[in-house]
């Protein structure tokens, strides 16, 4: 049985990623530090339902931790664990040390693997900067500490692949949302506003922000529709998202209209860093892979709902690290 390898296996997407594998009988390993980034009850529970299913979970830490033992006999690695996010009060030192380190020593272990076949590295539309809209052959513009380390990981695998024929590739996520999501981002923190009858703060200008919202299944389809095609994609980079973009504010009215509510909102200054305007090209992931994203924002939204309200409202508190 093929031995697959994900880092960050506890998060948002690692975890969705892990539990479709599992039930596809792949052999799943599954690393994560857990870190007090955000809600550790959250990656608890993420983690505690792909384990119950059968993936196995090491604690480690790519930037620290000894690797050589959780690579053998792997042949895929999807590496997802980085210092994720563009806030404000995250240091330039977490990014660099989670996000080029982390990856960096990983890599060199997984130089020296005899079964290695493949090496996914999930990087994000942040590399791209303000305006996400174009290939992959954009030059990339980042303007925060995280598409800055992103692009920097994403170039330290790239380069491997260049120099060395390492058997890498790279897919540059687009706003991924959906159940399981991280609680600082925009949904969670605005379902939960709404149930619990809060204020939710709101960046100037963010609601007029363009984004390419990706439901997590889908992304998922696409990291998994590669699995069959790894000779052919070594040292490339795939845009994996959504065609269909809506703005924030849209994002907002379809939220507030599936809990049948509205949305206090509390205005806060414009946040340094943050993108604007996001509208996935995946022409090339279309036709190499054959991606085809098919969940609408509405779909999606509900399942996001659905899941915050079975699992977190009442039970975990998102914000207790």
């Amino acid at each position: 049985m093929a031995k697959y390898l994900i880092t960050g296996a506890a998060g948002f997407i690692g975890s969705h990623l892990s539990e479709r594998l599992i039930t596809e009988e792949y052999d799943v390993l599954g690393i994560d530090c857990f870190t007090d980034y955000y809600s550790k009850a959250q990656k608890m529970l993420n983690k505690n339902l792909v384990s119950d299913k059968g993936v196995e979970f090491l604690h480690l830490n790519l930037a620290e931790d000894d690797l050589s033992t959780a690579l053998e006999g792997v042949e895929v690695i999807y590496h997802f664990a980085a210092q994720p996010g563009i806030s404000a009060t995250t240091p330039f030192s977490a990014y660099l040390k989670n996000n080029i380190i982390g990856t960096h020593r990983l890599l060199d272990a997984a130089k020296k693997s005899t079964s290695l076949r493949g090496f996914i590295n999930i990087s994000t539309s942040s590399v791209y900067g303000a305006d996400a809209t174009s290939d992959e052959k954009t030059e990339p513009k980042p303007t925060s500490y995280y598409g800055v380390t992103k692009l920097a990981a994403e170039q330290l695998i790239l380069a491997a692949a260049r120099e060395e024929g390492f058997p890498a590739s790279s897919m540059r996520l687009f706003s991924v949302y959906g159940p399981r999501e991280r609680p600082e981002k925009l949904y969670p923190r605005l379902i939960a506003s709404i149930l619990e009858d809060k204020a939710f703060p709101l960046y100037a200008g963010s609601k007029e922000h363009l984004r390419s919202y990706t439901y997590v299944g889908d992304i998922v389809d696409g990291l998994v529709s590669l699995l069959d095609k790894l000779d052919d994609i070594k040292g490339e980079i795939f845009n994996i998202g959504t065609d269909v973009a809506i703005t924030t504010g849209e994002g907002i009215r379809i939220v507030e209209e599936i809990i049948g509510k509205k949305a206090k909102i509390d205005p806060k200054p414009k946040r340094p860093g943050d993108q604007l305007k996001t509208h996935a090209n995946i022409t090339k992931a279309r036709q190499v892979l054959g991606y085809n994203p098919t969940t609408t924002a509405r779909k999606g939204l509900e399942k996001e709902v659905e899941w915050y309200k079975e699992h977190i409202f009442g039970k975990i508190d998102l914000w207790q690290k």
